[in-house]
């Protein structure tokens, strides 16, 4: 059977298998660090905040993250660190965002799914979460969100400790995705290559929810668009928001990064 918008005479596109946990391990740092370089190139290295993390194949309770302060526009798989979730540096040199351990860290330890998570300061995501709001089911896009996603509205400054960390885990919930309110966008997946896509995409949306909020109400004071119903956005969700959709949108971005500077898996 050919995957979804594949047609059945096309190659199928696959997500790759692996012979050894190394071969595995060498592919999840290396689209890591795809990842920042693609958030770097997308303008989402907002400051020094933000983190990508992802699982190591083989001890599940630790992972992978870059290291604090060091541009991700030239990170390359080498220079990522491992770190337990209980904060120690198990391999590679560097500081740990404390921000990032202590979001991270819980997601990862509430989530036995999530293989990977995103988090960034984004132009349009900080704006819209600012609203507390979530996003309608304004497109096919914004369907991928459809009752997958939430809001963590109890923001009390930089998360520097693991309590904090726990409450963006409960808000997240078994969603892919969170608006954190006054501060940024958050997405989880089975994969890097869907954690990032969502980031994505999420932000996205985010910039057309704010373009269509943005139009003068109508003279009944309605709203100036109209969203999808219930059933065809659950409907669509099913077509557009799976776990294989987040990662072959990613395809194709990882392409040009990797093109670009191969260097970047070393």
């Amino acid at each position: 059977m050919a995957h979804p918008g594949v047609m059945p005479s096309g190659a199928a596109v696959v997500e790759p298998t692996f012979a050894s946990v190394e071969e595995e391990r060498a592919h999840r740092k290396g689209r890591l660090a795809v990842a920042y370089r693609l958030f770097a190139k997308l303008g989402y290295d907002h400051w020094v905040a933000g983190h990508i993390t992802v699982r190591d194949p083989q001890f599940p309770e630790q992972f992978w993250v870059n290291p604090f302060g060091r541009s991700w526009r030239h990170l390359c798989a080498s220079d990522l660190l491992l770190v337990d979730l209980d904060g120690r540096l198990v391999m590679g040199e560097g500081a740990v965002n404390a921000a990032a351990f202590a979001i991270h860290s819980e997601i990862h330890r509430a989530r036995p799914d999530v293989i990977a998570a995103a988090h960034a300061h984004t132009r349009f995501g900080r704006a819209w979460s600012a609203t507390g709001r979530l996003l309608e089911p304004l497109s096919q896009d914004a369907c991928a969100f459809y009752n997958d996603h939430a809001v963590f509205d109890d923001f009390s400054g930089v998360v520097y400790g693991t309590d904090e960390g726990g409450a963006v885990a409960a808000a997240l919930g078994a969603n892919k995705a969170l608006l954190l309110q006054h501060h940024g966008l958050l997405t989880v997946g089975a994969s890097v290559d869907e954690a990032a896509f969502w980031l994505h995409l999420l932000e996205r949306c985010c910039e057309a929810q704010l373009l269509l909020a943005s139009l003068p109400v109508r003279p009944d004071r309605s709203p100036p668009y109209r969203a999808l119903g219930p059933a065809i956005a659950a409907h669509t969700h099913e077509q557009v928001g799976q776990h294989l959709h987040g990662w072959m949108g990613f395809q194709p971005l990882c392409e040009e990064i990797v093109r670009a500077d191969p260097g970047v898996l070393d």
